[in-house]
């Protein structure tokens, strides 16, 4: 195997890696969740790299342990090409995993140190949620994106910033329909994009293995749990 991937068995933030790591053509397992939960308890002089939550990442040939998501999607993207060669591109790219990755915390309350209100949904769900697609529309728009073709950066191939975005917009669509369908309204160029992302032989095939073993599940536990409750009851209400 090139890479061993620790995350729990969710897509969510595993995803992220995922895409990649099938995009590149890369061999990787997945830790078991025992390994992940006893390297998350070491004490941090005895872990492999310090950190505190997964994604956790281990290159074999590179002997290399990486945590953070950005991190680990910056590496990945540089060791199999998926970086753009223009440093403004590069660094765009870089951009937009770090606002995916902000839009995973906000949608997660934090990663769950709250649950969600009924007041607080109603207004992400009115406002940021909507804006945080806008934001990814309008970067792809201005790079040429358009519902039938084009890329986030205006690149000849699909590269880190597509696959990072569809691993965002998809993921959460395909889980979480009732957000699929915001995101057609809000971002139709972003989710027509994440839709062909999702469709390439390679991630499709790696999407149908995770969803036989995962289901429905989005980012699991308590916190899945709220964000579902606050979708049926707006569904219920309309």
């Amino acid at each position: 195997m090139d890479y061993t991937l620790y995350y729990w068995p969710l897509p969510f933030r595993g995803h992220f890696v995922r895409y990649v790591l099938a995009h590149a053509g890369a061999a990787w397992d997945e830790g078991d969740p025992s390994d992940l939960a006893r390297l998350k308890a070491l004490p941090v002089g005895e872990q492999p790299v310090p950190f505190m939550a997964p994604p956790f990442l281990h290159d074999h040939a590179a002997g290399l342990w990486l945590s953070q998501l950005p991190a680990i999607l910056l590496h990945l993207g540089r060791g199999h090409g998926l970086l753009p060669e223009d440093p403004a591109r590069a660094a765009l790219t870089l951009k937009l995993v770090c606002d995916a990755n902000d839009v995973l915390e906000e949608i997660t309350c934090n990663c769950g140190r709250t649950m969600w209100a009924r007041a607080d949904w109603d207004d992400f769900a009115a406002t940021r949620l909507p804006r945080w697609m806008a934001i990814f529309e309008e970067t792809g728009r201005r790079h040429g994106l358009t519902a039938g073709a084009g890329t986030m950066l205006g690149t000849d191939a699909p590269g880190l910033a597509d696959l990072a975005t569809a691993a965002l917009w998809h993921t959460m669509g395909a889980k979480l329909p009732r957000l699929g369908g915001m995101l057609r309204r809000n971002a139709p160029r972003v989710a027509a994009l994440s839709e062909r992302i999702a469709a390439l032989p390679e991630i499709a095939a790696m999407i149908a293995r995770e969803d036989a073993r995962t289901g429905a599940a989005y980012c699991g536990g308590q916190i899945e749990r709220s964000l579902r409750a606050m979708l049926e009851e707006t569904e219920h209400r309309t």
